[in-house]
């Protein structure tokens, strides 16, 4: 097998779509391992596929994108910028808190700095902010999408790792909360520390406040439905999928009335290109995941750790550490398809709750896109904010330090993200 992943890591670093590198790298192994029939890679890329609960994947982006496209971000920007406005470096807050609005509405990390990236970039460099800062705010930003439902890769790890999706929502609420108010905590230390002033000298009425927030309510209250669905058993995640789609329908075309044909058909077109990529992602990965099961590598890692020791904080602390580094080197939806299988044999046996450990992983592989060499979040936003990399990181660095502070918070107090799901399942 490390033949396999050598070969993926060259096709990779020469620039090989990553799907293909998964697929032609796992062929290998079936070539490699005379004792496997040719026969079985297309069987497993084809089963991979065949899962019901992955329906909830297109259905969950369509609705995402649909929203996108009725004006919402719009609404809760000016909701975001009633809350926090005020505040030193305000714009910088409104980033934070408009991210955790819309995790209900993109669930992708990557397209949310992309997305914010251009709305508030232009107008956080006409504030005076330092490209580095703005490109590090709008970037840390984006991984709050990851907790809050419906996010792609909780749904992605509990399809593979077959683990309640209803109790992963449930259990990214409060580490989303929790994120929202650290990456605030850094603005201020940034801001103070870089002088930036407040941009409104006093805080919104109350009756601005309101109104916003009631523009901004359907986008908000998205998130809830789904938990409270799920937990009562009113639909399964497939089928919040489809009511997610109905609910985005129902929002732009009656409520907000904003959704033309025009950008129906944007929406549509957005959803075929990501759905395409994430699907050829999961069907191919069985190529791996069989050679990872025949190979008995989760046996091997699990003997590792064991190794190290058969404390249950300290193997998740150094899986947390491993996963950083992935992180750092490829997309989180690819290592979310390529680990989940291979290590949840490895945290039930040593004790860790599976639904603690999804929250860990996803923030943890999500956190290393931030990161050099190749973070795919860190590229883009340094992109779009015209700076360097060793300024974003230098001006970044409180706001790296929060991430980090509560993933090793979460690692060790498991209440944080077991609570809410706890109370409610």
């Amino acid at each position: 097998m490390i033949t396999v992943i050598v070969v993926f890591l060259v096709l990779v670093a020469i620039g090989m779509p990553v799907a293909f590198a998964i697929g032609i790298s796992g062929f290998l192994f079936f070539l490699m391992e005379g004792s496997l029939s040719l026969t079985i890679p297309p069987q497993v890329t084809l089963t991979q596929t065949q899962n019901f609960a992955i329906l909830a994947i297109p259905m969950f982006i369509f609705a995402g994108n649909c929203l996108n496209e009725t004006g919402m971000t719009r609404r809760l920007l000016d909701f975001a910028s009633a809350l926090t406005g005020h505040l030193r470096a305000g714009l910088a807050h409104v980033g934070v808190v408009s991210s955790f609005m819309m995790g209900g509405v993109t669930g992708s990390a990557i397209g949310d700095a992309t997305m914010y990236g251009r709305v508030l970039g232009p107008g956080m460099l006409e504030r005076k902010y330092v490209p580095g800062f703005a490109a590090g705010v709008i970037g840390t930003s984006a991984v709050i999408v990851t907790m809050v439902p419906p996010g792609t890769g909780l749904i992605l790890y509990g399809t593979l790792g077959e683990v309640s999706i209803g109790r992963l929502f449930a259990a990214g609420v409060v580490p989303g909360v929790l994120m929202t108010v650290v990456l605030m905590l850094a603005v201020v230390v940034t801001a103070r520390r870089r002088g930036y002033e407040r941009e409104l000298s006093r805080r919104a009425p109350l009756g601005t406040v309101v109104r916003t927030g009631l523009a901004g309510v359907w986008a908000l209250i998205f998130p809830v439905i789904l938990i409270v669905g799920l937990r009562f058993g009113v639909f399964t995640p497939s089928e919040a999928g489809a009511f997610a789609v109905a609910y985005a329908l129902l929002v732009g075309v009656v409520i907000y009335r904003e959704l033309t044909w025009a950008r129906f058909t944007r929406a549509l077109q957005d959803t075929v290109n990501d759905v395409g990529m994430i699907m050829l992602l999961i069907s191919l990965s069985g190529t791996w995941g069989h050679g990872l099961t025949w190979d008995r590598i989760p046996q091997r890692i699990m003997e590792a750790l064991l190794g190290i020791s058969e404390n249950p904080q300290v193997i998740l602390i150094v899986l947390v550490v491993a996963l950083l580094v992935a992180g750092m080197f490829m997309d989180s939806t690819v290592l979310i398809l390529l680990l989940t299988t291979m290590l949840m044999p490895v945290i039930t046996e040593v004790g860790i709750d599976p639904v603690h450990f999804g929250i860990v992983m996803v923030l943890t592989l999500t956190t290393g896109l931030l990161t050099p060499p190749i973070g795919v979040i860190m590229l883009v936003v340094c992109s779009l904010f015209d700076t360097t990399v060793p300024a974003y990181l230098r001006e970044s660095v409180y706001l790296f330090l929060a991430l980090v502070g509560l993933i090793v918070l979460l690692a060790f107090v498991p209440e944080l993200a077991l609570w809410l799901p706890q109370l409610i399942y």
